[in-house]
């Protein structure tokens, strides 16, 4: 099957897997409460309540329930959010944007410094440069981000006062027109040099803490795949044939060793951009994480299924991104099959 044909098969799919989707989200979601919960108070009399359910038409079946909920989505209206006290789709787009930003940065942290550390063991296997690397990996991977976080903290910030928390100077960013919500980005089209070094002194320590766990995890696969390479017959006939052992191992072994590291790269990523609840808690940045946590602890119903839905199409768009790229890597895969 063509690389085309296959896309094409997987988005025609794709809408029906979302909507399978939904519909376990939106009930699962029901069964655990009435979503009119967080906007009732003592003081309303039961009139006023049913007044409320009928609005939502909470006073009608499941299935009758969920097709006003699914027309409103479809209408781009996801429901009130009683946590932020606004429409959820205008709350939305701003703390994806947060999160996002951040989930980027440590995402270029973790994939860089992953792949080459990974390499740079592989190589070297069994020598000291790879049992340094090995625990790295291992105290990344077993490390708990939230005591990571706490650590950097106290070091960085409340004894060395280098690096700040929160997202970025207020007084800086009132000048600049948030155009896309990303602050780095706004602040290099409006080309204020100082904002957008500002935003990277304040994304520094959350990106390095949130990357520092998939930076292991990536580190791991792609040097275990970089040491079962390396003892292919492949690597032996490019050896015998003269090929100097750095375009051996960039050229040969390396390419095939993304192969299953970039399946890790991906779903990494998906989990980094779904936002660390602890990581924003603790650096104050004001992201999905932070907000989820707040919808979770308050019963905001509305909020949390915008939430799981988007990050259960997400992750269905990030597994067909990985595919594809898997199959450009490696040739031998048939698509469809």
């Amino acid at each position: 099957m063509q690389l085309k044909d296959y896309i094409i098969r997987r988005l025609i799919i794709l809408p029906f897997l979302i909507i399978g989707v939904s519909v376990v989200v939106f009930s699962l979601t029901r069964i655990g409460g009435s979503p009119v919960g967080i906007y009732l108070s003592h003081e309303m009399s039961q009139e006023q309540v049913a007044e409320i359910e009928a609005r939502f038409h909470l006073d009608k079946s499941l299935p009758v329930q969920y097709f006003y909920w699914a027309r409103g989505v479809l209408s781009g209206d996801f429901g009130w959010s009683g946590v932020s006290v606004a429409p959820v789709a205008e709350v939305f787009p701003k703390k994806l944007a947060a999160t996002m930003e951040l989930a980027v940065a440590s995402g270029i942290v973790a994939v860089a410094i992953g792949v080459w550390l990974g390499t740079f063991a592989g190589a070297r296997r069994n020598k000291p440069a790879d049992h340094i690397t090995r625990i790295v990996a291992v105290s990344g991977a077993s490390m708990p981000n939230f005591w990571f976080a706490i650590l950097l903290l106290i070091v960085f910030w409340a004894n060395l006062g280098w690096a700040p928390i929160g997202r970025a100077s207020p007084e800086l960013f009132a000048a600049v027109p948030q155009r896309t919500g990303l602050y780095t980005v706004d602040s290099l089209i409006a080309g204020n040099l100082n904002a957008f070094f500002d935003a990277l002194w304040h994304l520094m320590l959350p990106a390095i803490t949130l990357g520092y766990g998939a930076t292991a995890i990536i580190a791991r696969m792609m040097r275990s795949s970089l040491v079962e390479e390396l003892q292919q017959d492949y690597v032996d006939a490019a050896r015998a044939k003269g090929l100097p052992e750095r375009l051996v191992l960039k050229k040969h072994a390396r390419r095939n060793a993304l192969i299953p590291t970039v399946t890790v790269i991906g779903l990494t990523f998906g989990f980094l951009l779904q936002g660390t609840v602890s990581i924003e808690i603790i650096f104050r940045w004001p992201g999905i994480g932070k907000w989820m946590a707040d919808s979770v602890l308050r019963g905001d119903q509305a909020t949390l299924m915008t939430y799981v839905l988007f990050t259960s199409i997400l992750f269905l768009f990030v597994n067909l991104v990985v595919d594809i790229i898997y199959a450009n890597l490696d040739r031998r895969v048939e698509l469809g099959k």
